[in-house]
């Protein structure tokens, strides 16, 4: 009788349960996966992830759109998404009994908006395809110990037994203190340096005191000097900026945005598509028009009002002035204000509780038709503990979902 086929997976996040499912699904009898999860929280990131609810993905479905969304990872994506993209994913899920919505922004969730769904169907589709869960048990040390019969490897565990198998699989996330890195390091690998990526911004200006809470639908961020540029709805908040468009920004500008220590100067245009001087020929046309509305109370812009107040009051004006009294140089700073606001950012925070990480596994390393190690046969990655990263909007977890399926199927040599 043939021996079974071990396989370990380290990492019990979103790429090590699609992973270990898919293995055990495709093996069958013929294998035995283990998944072994540091903490006792398997599936921490999922539960917490889209405020609770859980952006699964994103409705993209064009691999070559898809592929933009990642700053880092999307060259090597575009083969890997033309084998399983969200389209997949949804229908991956709803196989198994979840259904998903699309929101206006393209951002897709469980229709229960519980990202409890979601973590119930993977443990049930692991528990039914015999994946053994081992939690609050890591791994310390992996050896290639490879012989005849081909790649082997001795696991060590961090209760100090140890267990061998034939395919290893690291899926165990982007944080710098997971054992991961140091594994692959250890079996050949270089890691790229690890910076934060999705992160907000701290700005300490008066023109946001207060204003905790305000949001633009549609702005546009830069950092002077540089090509980083996004636009986006933007959130002000008790530490500075938020929003979609800050988190693209700290995305694509991770690795610049680290040289700098997070401090920089950045550039907001609250009223795109309008530049400086085509909104000062609109507020002449306003002025022209509403001569007697007091300016703080009437805003010829799609604003907060609060956010126009401040803005008109940070341009000198007095709130009370009618149109009809602010003359030509002040609209001229008012327009400046509006479209090209200059705030020092000086420092940055996560975003709530969602880690991503630029940086990981060098990606030349690994072969994205199976996500097998180049340099060490046996040895298979999945998820942020490569080299890959995409901006907000459920990109991250399709990224896990596609390399946890290429991987998983692969190491029950279905590549």
């Amino acid at each position: 009788m043939a021996e079974k086929t071990r396989v370990i997976i380290v990492g019990g996040g979103a790429a090590g349960y699609f992973a270990a499912i898919a293995c055990a699904e495709t093996l069958g009898a013929a294998g035995e996966v283990t998944m072994y999860e540091a903490t006792a929280h398997p599936l921490a990131k999922v539960r917490v992830s889209g405020g609770g609810r859980c952006n699964v993905t994103h409705a993209c479905f064009e691999p070559r759109e898809l592929v933009k969304k990642y700053p880092r990872g999307g060259r090597e994506l575009l083969g890997a998404f033309h084998r399983w993209q969200p389209r997949d994913t949804v229908a991956w899920f709803a196989e198994r009994g979840v259904e998903t919505k699309t929101e206006d922004d393209g951002r897709m969730f469980p229709v229960t908006d519980d990202s409890a769904t979601i973590v119930e169907c993977l443990t049930r589709a692991a528990e039914a395809a015999g994946v053994k869960l081992v939690s609050s048990m890591g791994v310390r040390k992996v050896e290639s110990v490879g012989t005849a019969g081909g790649p082997s490897f001795w696991v060590t565990l961090t209760d100090g037994t140890g267990v061998r198998c034939e395919r290893l699989l690291l899926a165990t996330g982007g944080n710098r203190s997971s054992a991961g890195f140091t594994i692959a390091e250890a079996l050949g690998h270089a890691i790229e340096p690890l910076v934060p990526s999705l992160f907000t911004f701290h700005i300490d200006d008066a023109r946001l005191i207060g204003l905790s809470g305000v949001s633009v639908e549609n702005a546009t961020v830069s950092v002077p000097g540089t090509k980083l540029r996004e636009s986006g709805p933007l959130l002000i908040t008790h530490w500075g900026l938020s929003g979609p468009a800050i988190l693209k920004l700290s995305a694509w500008g991770a690795r610049e945005l680290a040289t700098r220590h997070y401090e920089f100067p950045l550039t907001v245009n609250f009223a795109p598509p309008h530049t400086r001087d085509s909104l000062v020929h609109e507020l002449t046309a306003v002025r022209d028009k509403n001569p007697r509305k007091q300016i703080a109370t009437w805003s010829p812009l799609a604003m907060p009002q609060r956010l126009w107040e401040r803005l008109v009051t940070s341009a000198g004006i007095a709130p009370t002035s009618p149109w009809s009294t602010v003359g030509n140089t002040a609209l001229g700073t008012l327009a400046h204000q509006l479209t090209a606001a200059e705030l020092k950012v000086v420092g940055k925070s996560l975003f709530k509780d969602e880690f991503v990480t630029c940086g990981g596994v060098r990606l030349s390393e690994v072969d994205f038709r199976t996500m097998e190690s180049r340099l060490c046969p046996g040895l298979f990655f999945a998820g942020e503990v490569l080299d890959v990263d995409g901006v907000t909007g459920g990109f991250n977890f399709q990224a896990a979902w596609t390399t946890g399926m290429i991987a998983g199927l692969a190491m029950a040599g279905r590549a």
